[in-house]
């Protein structure tokens, strides 16, 4: 039975919990505990009928993977879960790669066809169902499984069990550092699991591709992905990039040499193929100086002197060059500090700021120190419009313009007279008719005090 998933590995797109039209019903049967997954990106290209490949790439658990010959001519997909050949017995899995990428990849690996084994049939209900059972043991195996090597004193730990499809065959994987004994395991296993046994050693590396995770980049481990080949990784990587012997940034998951440290290994060699010898040493007037630094990417080199390696000095490579063939020829060179070139500013001041850790605060603190300066002037240009356009408001008088200095004979410029505080505004006096039609003056001052007048007061006519 097919269970309808279209990729070649990946997890997240299987097919579900639901029960879909060709029987499959678990989400473990499909697209669970799979990796290093295969895009066909020859699927689009027909080929003729006598050039058909015959050979499918077939995926089990984590990443195992296997060719089959499809002898019955089954029409096989991606996702297609199919019964093979094994021994003893058969296993269930699921095809992963059809068509003529698959002769590419047994060329790539060395894939003999002559030791290719059988597909049966496409995988039926009873054939699904025998093999999620399996798949439920799994976990609980395994911790027994480490309980009877602890309990036998085996230096070796258990990292994964896979059970056969038809779960008359167990596989235990596991690693150690040395050579072990195993051969009461074995017996304890076949007595407590009541199944044929099989023991597989593998590295710390195989061991991180099948428990998989998250590295310190962010992403998912290579290895559980992508990685197939694992070549060995050794500390001279490091020191050609340039790079701190430190065993907690250097190391992976599985302890070992991160694999990544392999793959700008030949950039590094080509640009220091140009590079003196980090173990150059310059004959200077001064002393002698040797390397202590290199930087691949600036093309320079820093020198220090033997007695005093405080000061470091750095020069072009080609200058080191010319250096170390006068040095050749029997000449001392300059010192240190009078071969030293004055830097240029190649950073402008916005790549200064940027880079600096402080700069949002220098830049808010800005902008608010400017913003304080504005807010006095205009405040101050709206209170006074206000004051203008306000009819309750009565005007003050104007004062009288200064008096210009009008001495013809002095060479300065015209002073105006500075105006006198203690100097009161002017009274003006209308003039208004009362009901007599007398004018009477009125006083407009405001500082002057107002009295009512006085009246007698009233007689009493009953007195």
């Amino acid at each position: 039975m097919s269970c309808g998933c279209k990729t070649s590995g990946d997890s997240a797109h299987s097919c579900g919990p639901k029960k879909t039209a060709n029987g499959c019903e678990n989400v473990n049967t499909c697209g669970n505990s799979y990796k290093l997954s295969v895009f066909d990106w020859l699927s689009n290209i027909n080929n003729p009928a006598s050039n058909r490949c015959d050979f499918v790439e077939v995926r089990f658990k984590n990443d195992r993977k296997s060719f089959y010959k499809n002898v019955n001519n089954i029409p096989l997909h991606i996702g297609s879960v199919v019964t093979v050949e094994s021994s003893p017995g058969h296993d269930v899995g699921v095809v992963s790669l059809t068509g003529e990428l698959v002769k590419i990849q047994m060329k790539k690996k060395k894939f003999s066809e002559e030791s290719a084994l059988k597909i049966y049939r496409q995988a039926n209900q009873k054939d699904l169902e025998v093999w999620q059972e399996a798949r439920k043991k799994e976990d609980g195996v395994k911790l027994e499984a480490r309980k009877i090597a602890q309990r036998l004193g085996l230096e070796m730990k258990v990292t994964d069990v896979e059970y056969q499809g038809d779960s008359s065959k167990v596989t235990f994987y596991y690693t150690a550092e040395n050579r072990v004994d195993f051969r009461q395991l074995i017996k304890d296993y076949a007595g407590a699991f009541r199944t044929k046994i099989d023991m597989k050693q593998i590295g710390f590396r195989q061991e991180a591709a099948k428990v998989g995770g998250i590295g310190s980049c962010g992403r998912e481990l290579c290895c559980s992905t992508w990685l197939t080949d694992f070549r060995s990784v050794n500390t001279n990587v490091a020191r050609y990039q340039q790079l701190s012997i430190n065993p907690q940034k250097l190391a992976g998951q599985c302890g070992k040499l991160k694999c990544c440290l392999n793959y700008e290994l030949d950039s590094y060699l080509d640009a220091l193929s140009n590079f003196p010898s980090s173990s150059t040493t310059l004959d200077t007037e001064k002393g002698k100086a040797f390397c202590i630094k290199i930087d691949v990417f600036k093309k320079k080199m820093w020198f220090a002197y033997v007695d005093s390696s405080i000061a470091w000095y750095d020069f072009d490579i080609d200058l080191v060059k010319k250096l170390i063939s006068k040095n050749k020829r029997g000449e001392k060179t300059p010192p240190l500090e009078d071969l030293k070139q004055p830097e240029s500013p190649l950073q402008s001041i916005d790549l200064i700021q940027e880079n600096n850790v402080d700069r949002f605060e220098k830049k808010n603190r800005g902008n608010r120190n400017r913003n304080n300066q504005n807010k006095p002037h205009n405040n101050q240009g709206q209170n006074q419009g206000q004051k203008k356009n306000r009819p309750d408001r009565q005007e003050r008088p104007e004062r009288s313009e200064k008096p210009e200095n009008q001495n013809a004979h002095s060479g300065n410029q015209q002073k105006q007279q500075k105006p006198n505080p203690q100097q009161k505004a002017p009274v003006v006096k209308v003039e208004t008719n009362n009901a007599d039609g007398e004018k009477k003056p009125q006083n407009n001052n405001p500082n002057k005090k107002k009295f009512k007048k006085k009246y007698p007061p009233k007689k009493d006519n009953n007195a």
